[in-house]
This record gives C-alpha cells, sequence and structure tokens, in this order.
C-alpha cells in the first residue's frame, strides 16, 4: 500500500465548507474517508453528484438479496483488478454478516458447494457484462428474470454496470486498497492527523 494515486487526494485543510461536511459524513459512517471520494473532490461538483448518487442507488438496491447483488459487485471489482474496490466490497460483505471466507473460492463459482445457484447465476452475468457484454445472451436475461424478476434484473445489471465505472475510474486514477476489509491503517496522508475543515 505504498503507492499514490496519480491525483492527489483534496486535503480537509483544503476541503471548504461543503466538501468538509461529507468529509465528516463519510468518517463518522465508514471510519475513514474513503480514498475515492477525497479524490474525486478535487472536482467538487462532481464529488456532490456523485455522493447524491451512490446515496439513491444505495437506498434503492433492495430487489435482490445484499448476498447476490454484493457477490456479483465484487467479482466485477476483482475481474478488473481494482484493489480499492475489492477491499471496500469485502469490508461491505463482512458489516452485513455475509461469509467473507467463501470470497477465497470464488473462481471457483460455478462448481463450489459455498455459493447458490442464484449467487451463481449473478456472478456469470457480472463476468459476462465486464468482459464484453454482446456475450450476454436472451437466454442468460431469461434464466436471471426467473430467479430475479425484471426489477432484479435491472438493478443486478445497474450495480454491475456502476461497479466497472467505478473500478475503472479507481483503477486509472492509481486508487489502491485502503485497509478497510484488514483494519490497517488509512494511507491516505492526512487520516491520521485532526481534519481541520474550512478554507
Amino acid at each position: 500500500m505504498t503507492q499514490k494515486t496519480r491525483i492527489e487526494p483534496l486535503p480537509p485543510k483544503r476541503a471548504g465548507l461543503l466538501v468538509g461536511a461529507l468529509y465528516r459524513i463519510a468518517k463518522r459512517r465508514l471510519g475513514e474517508v474513503p480514498e475515492p471520494f477525497s479524490v474525486v473532490a478535487q472536482h467538487r461538483r462532481l464529488l456532490v453528484a456523485n455522493a447524491v448518487h451512490e446515496t439513491m442507488v444505495e437506498r434503492a438496491s433492495r430487489t435482490l438479496p445484499a448476498g447476490v447483488r454484493e457477490l456479483a459487485v465484487f467479482w466485477t471489482a476483482r475481474q478488473i483488478g481494482c484493489s480499492w474496490c475489492v477491499d471496500f466490497g469485502s469490508m461491505l460483505q463482512r458489516l452485513d454478516g455475509l461469509d467473507v471466507h467463501r470470497l477465497e473460492d470464488i473462481d471457483e463459482y460455478a462448481t463450489s458447494p459455498l455459493f447458490s445457484d442464484d449467487e451463481r447465476a449473478a456472478i456469470a452475468y457480472a463476468e459476462a457484462i465486464t468482459t464484453d457484454p454482446h456475450t450476454v445472451t436472451d437466454e442468460q436475461v431469461a434464466e436471471l428474470r426467473s430467479r430475479f424478476g425484471d426489477a432484479g434484473v435491472v438493478e443486478l445489471t445497474y450495480q454491475i454496470g456502476l461497479e466497472n465505472m467505478r473500478a475503472r475510474m479507481n483503477a486509472a486514477l492509481g486508487i489502491t486498497e485502503q485497509g478497510f476489509n484488514s483494519g490497517d491503517a488509512c494511507r491516505v496522508p492526512w487520516a491520521t492527523a485532526e481534519p481541520q475543515f474550512g478554507r
């Protein structure tokens, strides 16, 4: 975790009132300010748009079982190679009370008894979308519809697409794991100092 991001995270002392308030909310909720959040803070309007969007998506995504949704998102992040997303996603699964030890066997999801048929179908869909969305078949979507309904398939597709965006953006900006799941110290330079919000 010694790699630095390609765009410097915006420190709290330069955050201003609105971004400072968002930093406090994130820190209270997660224990640390997520590094993607502090990097995007370099563009305040996009940070606000992203914060509103992520909050709305989180509140709206209630059709699928959390385990199915989170495994599909985790697979997507892992397939793209976003260590930050894998770290954060593992933490979310752990906090939701899901079995994170089975993530070690996710490469064998198709045959492993650790994954349900619903989870296998969602992971296979995530794999197809992330590799090449043109490989998704009518039969695959029909099977997903029979499992999750139309709203569930839309939610699953949206979540996989959103994670593709997050993971690709983080990878491009050099944002790597932050220690959310391991409990390691956050590598954001100002994380251990008491934040000074304002200009």
